[in-house]
C-alpha cells in the first residue's frame, strides 16, 4: 500500500510533529483549530514545531476537536510527556459485563438479519443467527475461533467464491482497512491487511458471466452473495460508540447487513423463522 502523504503513525516523535499530522490529516489551518480550541494561531504553531510544551488538558483539547481516534489519544499524551489517560479494558473482564449483554441483545434483536461485532483487528466479538446462516458451508479450520470477519469474507475458502460482485466488494474492504491503517498505530491491523490483500481472487464462474446485473436501483454498494442456489444482496452499515472512554470499547464496530431488496429480506424471514 502506498500514500500520496505520511500518516499520522509515521509523523515524526513529539506531540509536536503528531499534532500537526492530525491537523493536516483533517485539513484544518492553525487558526481554525485554534479558533475551535480557544486558544491561538501563534500558540498551535508553536506546539507543533516544539517551541512550546502543551498542557495535558491542551493535548486533550486539540485531539477532541481533531477526532483523534482514542488509542492515538494516548500516544499523544505519552509523546508529551504525560501519562496515558484511556485504559485498554479486555473485552471479557467483568467491568465490561454490562456492554456485552447489550451487544448480544442488540444483534439477537436485529435477527432475521445479519448483524456481528467486531474489534479493531476484526476478530468477531458477537454474531447473531443471520451471519451464522452466511457461514454455513464454511471449512472448519476457518471457523476455529478466534473468528476473523475479514479472513472468512475474503479467503478463497472463505465467503469469497460466493460473493457474486467479489471484485468490487473486495476493493472496497480493502481500501476501508487502508483508511483505518491510516489512522491507527496498530500493528495487527496492518499484518491482517497484508495477509488478505495477498489471496488470490477466484475467477468469475459461469453463473457470474451469465447472470445480468439486478435491475435493482442501488442507493449503496451491495454485497451480492449466494447461498443454497439463492443470491442475496445486502448493504452494509456500520456504528460505533458514542464518546467512549476505553480504548477497547472505542474500537468495536457493529455491523448490520440490511437486505437491499424485497426477495433477499422475504428469504431471510422464511429461513431464519
Amino acid at each position: 500500500m502506498t500514500a500520496a502523504t505520511p500518516s499520522p503513525a509515521s509523523a515524526a516523535p513529539g506531540a509536536g510533529p503528531l499534532l500537526r499530522a492530525w491537523r493536516e490529516r483533517r485539513r484544518v489551518s492553525q487558526l481554525e483549530l485554534a479558533l475551535r480550541a480557544g486558544s491561538s494561531a501563534r500558540h498551535i504553531s508553536f506546539i507543533e514545531t516544539g517551541r512550546s510544551r502543551p498542557s495535558e488538558e491542551m493535548v486533550l483539547r486539540l485531539a477532541e476537536h481533531l477526532d483523534v481516534p482514542v488509542r492515538e489519544r494516548n500516544a499523544l499524551l505519552l509523546a508529551a510527556g504525560y501519562a496515558p489517560r484511556y485504559p485498554e479494558t479486555p473485552l471479557d473482564d467483568p467491568a465490561l459485563g454490562a456492554l456485552r449483554a447489550g451487544i448480544e441483545r442488540l444483534i439477537g434483536g436485529y435477527e432475521p438479519y445479519p448483524a456481528l461485532v467486531v474489534d479493531a483487528a476484526y476478530q468477531v466479538v458477537a454474531a447473531n443467527r443471520g451471519i451464522l446462516m452466511l457461514l454455513e458451508g464454511i471449512p472448519e479450520h476457518l471457523l476455529r475461533p478466534p473468528l476473523n470477519a475479514m479472513r472468512l469474507t475474503l479467503h478463497p475458502q472463505g465467503l469469497a467464491p460466493r460473493i457474486r460482485n467479489l471484485r468490487e466488494w473486495r476493493g472496497h474492504l480493502l481500501e476501508q482497512m487502508e483508511r483505518q491503517i491510516a489512522l491507527r498505530r496498530f500493528e495487527p491491523l496492518r499484518a491482517l491487511y497484508e495477509e488478505v490483500a495477498a489471496y488470490p481472487v477466484p475467477e468469475p464462474g459461469p453463473r457470474d458471466a451469465e447472470e445480468p446485473p439486478e435491475p435493482v436501483p442501488y442507493f449503496a454498494l451491495p454485497m451480492r452473495i449466494e447461498h443454497q442456489g439463492r443470491t442475496l444482496s445486502f448493504i452494509s452499515s456500520i456504528s460505533t460508540f458514542n464518546t467512549p472512554m476505553d480504548v477497547t470499547v472505542a474500537e468495536l464496530a457493529v455491523e448490520t447487513l440490511l437486505p437491499a431488496d424485497p426477495a433477499t429480506a422475504k428469504y431471510l424471514q422464511e429461513y431464519v423463522s
